[in-house]
Parts: C-alpha cells; sequence; structure tokens
C-alpha cells in the first residue's frame, strides 16, 4: 500500500518570533520565551486549527514551541520529541552568522555543520523519525518547531539530502504543510502567515 493512503498532511508550525530569532542570534539549547508579537501571532493559529483533528500533535520541548502550540489550543493532545528540537549549534549558540563568518568565512550551518554541535545529516537522521511517527499517524500532523530543523525535516520529506534544508526559507510564526500528489511526496503551501 503507498504511505499516501492514510497520510493526508503534514503541517509545520515554526515558533513565533523570540527575542533571538528577531536579531538572527542561532538558538537551539537556549530556552527563551516569545515576544508579545509573537504570541499574538500564535494565537491566530487557534482559528487556523479551531475545528481541524490530527492523527498526530508533536512538538519540540523548548518553551518557545511549546508555547506556540499551546496558544494554538493543541498542547493538551501533543507529544513533546527531542527529536524536533532545533539543531544544536554548539559552540555557536547566540551567535549571528556575520558574527561567525567574522572567524569562518563563507560559513553555511547547511553545509560545515557546528563545532560541539551537529551536522545536517545528525538532524536529518532525527527527523527521519519524525517523518515515520507521521506516517504512521494515517492522518492529519501537525508538528511545532524551529527553523532548521524544520527546514531539514522538509528536504528529508521531499527525499533530498539533509543539506537540501538550505532552500526553504522559514519565517517565525508561518504555518507550511507538506503532502502528497497522488503518491509523489509534494509542498502544498509554504511559509505562510496567518
Amino acid at each position: 500500500m503507498p504511505e499516501s493512503a492514510h497520510l493526508q498532511r503534514i503541517f509545520l508550525v515554526r515558533h513565533g518570533e523570540t527575542e533571538w530569532s528577531l536579531n538572527g542570534r542561532h538558538t537551539s539549547i537556549t530556552d527563551i520565551p516569545l515576544t508579545a508579537e509573537g504570541e499574538r501571532r500564535a494565537a491566530l493559529l487557534a482559528f487556523t486549527f479551531a475545528k481541524q483533528p490530527f492523527a498526530l500533535v508533536l512538538t519540540s520541548p523548548r518553551q518557545r514551541a511549546l508555547r506556540t502550540c499551546e496558544l494554538t489550543g493543541l498542547l493538551d493532545n501533543a507529544q513533546r520529541t527531542e527529536d524536533l528540537a532545533e539543531w544544536n549549534y554548539g559552540d555557536y549558540e547566540g551567535l549571528t552568522t556575520i558574527e561567525i563568518r567574522a572567524t569562518v568565512p563563507d560559513w553555511t550551518i547547511f553545509h560545515d555543520g557546528v563545532p560541539g554541535g551537529e551536522t545536517a545529516e545528525d538532524v536529518g537522521a532525527r527527523v527521519r523519525r519524525v517523518v515515520d511517527r507521521c506516517i504512521a499517524a494515517k492522518g492529519d500532523c501537525i508538528i511545532f518547531a524551529h527553523g532548521h530543523v524544520l527546514r531539514v525535516l522538509t528536504a528529508v520529506w521531499l527525499r533530498f539530502a539533509a543539506e537540501d534544508g538550505e532552500r526553504f526559507l522559514l519565517e517565525t510564526g508561518t504555518v507550511s504543510i507538506l503532502g502528497f500528489e497522488r503518491d509523489t511526496r509534494v509542498i502544498r503551501m509554504w511559509n505562510a502567515r496567518p
């Protein structure tokens, strides 16, 4: 039986804005809250998902993803998983790309990884488990997580290399949808604001 037989869609929700996302600081294990604007936009998602049944609700355990999930009204049914935690930025935690490139010119996270942290393939291994869980759920799924991990998940969904996540810009507080056209994995909607 094709994998598209039961799974309809995977909704991806990038958490609302934080102070660090506003100024481009790499945020993985640092557990910071949403800004007031991040909370406001996340709350708008409650109307979008109020009557949408989900076979599986998954969230990163970081407070910015949990709070986004809570504001949509789905936290009571959510399962927390470290597989959706943001890319471990290791020694680059809290730094901006400009600061990193001052010492490592032409650095990109997708191709170079980070010292003391993860590579794209490390993140890819985690999100493959998430994709498998969604397929096994046999219905619409929703995921609350972070920019880089969701970009890698999208690349993996499309059967691209994990590094190809670099091609999918994803802003805070947005909704994207993965799914199928017949039996082909596709992006149905990308980077939409509520």
